[in-house]
């Protein structure tokens, strides 16, 4: 039996391969880029957390390789970026958010990722049942495109999961004083969404932390965990 096969047994939801065509509308794999050295630095560099994640939007090192100039020449039209990471042991979806951008996510070991669609989204809110779960293997490239609802990976082993996570630079940081006078004072619906720079969020409203940082308690439905093979349950 192979690790998605295992996932799905211990799962009551579908696990969905990454390279299944169902993952078309919500991104592509991306291939043609050399992302050992950023693979490295994060095998070398950096811990998963005992509980939780931790999530660096810009790490210098990992913006000083060569691949970051061909990364934002071609993948992002010339466009400037940044190259952070999402290290955790997180389990559950928690809410979901979307850029205006898309983000690239380099699998430095496997997980999982809930998604959906932004267009799903319906007066500020949206079902979790609404979303689908996808595998990504380990060293696996993925763009997801700017209408995808995303958040956190899940983890598929008990020590957790490294994500590399490249974005237009600025993004999943905090906004100005004039940036957040202009959301409280707009009237767009969308607005109440608006969380960090280029960050909009749906919180489910079990996620405290998130809640309490602002953000709109917006997804649906059970905060299910995702189970992975040999968890003690």
């Amino acid at each position: 039996m192979n690790i998605l096969q295992e996932l799905n047994a211990c799962n009551d939801v579908e696990i969905i391969d990454v390279h299944d065509e169902r993952f078309a509308s919500y991104g592509r794999i991306i291939e043609g880029y050399d992302f050992s050295e950023l693979i490295a630095y994060m095998n070398e560099k950096t811990d998963i957390p005992e509980t939780g994640n931790v999530y660096v939007a810009s790490v210098k090192e990992l913006e000083s390789f060569p691949v970051k100039e061909e990364i934002g020449s071609v993948l992002y039209g010339g466009m400037p970026i940044q190259i952070g990471y999402c290290n955790g042991v997180n389990s559950t979806c928690n809410g979901f958010e979307y850029h205006k951008g898309s983000e690239i996510n380099i699998a430095v070991t496997e997980f999982m990722l809930v998604l959906a669609h932004t267009w799903q989204i319906k007066d500020n809110t949206i079902g979790i049942e609404d979303a689908e779960v996808f595998y990504v293997p380990q060293g696996t490239a993925i763009e997801m495109f700017q209408t995808t609802l995303h958040l956190s990976p899940c983890r598929t082993v008990n020590s957790g999961f490294r994500d590399i996570v490249i974005l237009p630079r600025g993004t999943n940081t905090p906004l100005t004083e004039e940036e957040k006078k202009n959301r409280d004072q707009c009237t767009d619906s969308e607005s109440v969404l608006l969380l960090q720079r280029n960050k909009w969020v749906l919180a489910h409203p079990e996620r405290e932390p998130l809640i309490r940082q602002g953000a709109h308690p917006g997804l649906m439905g059970e905060n299910k965990r995702l189970h992975y093979p040999g968890e003690e349950l």
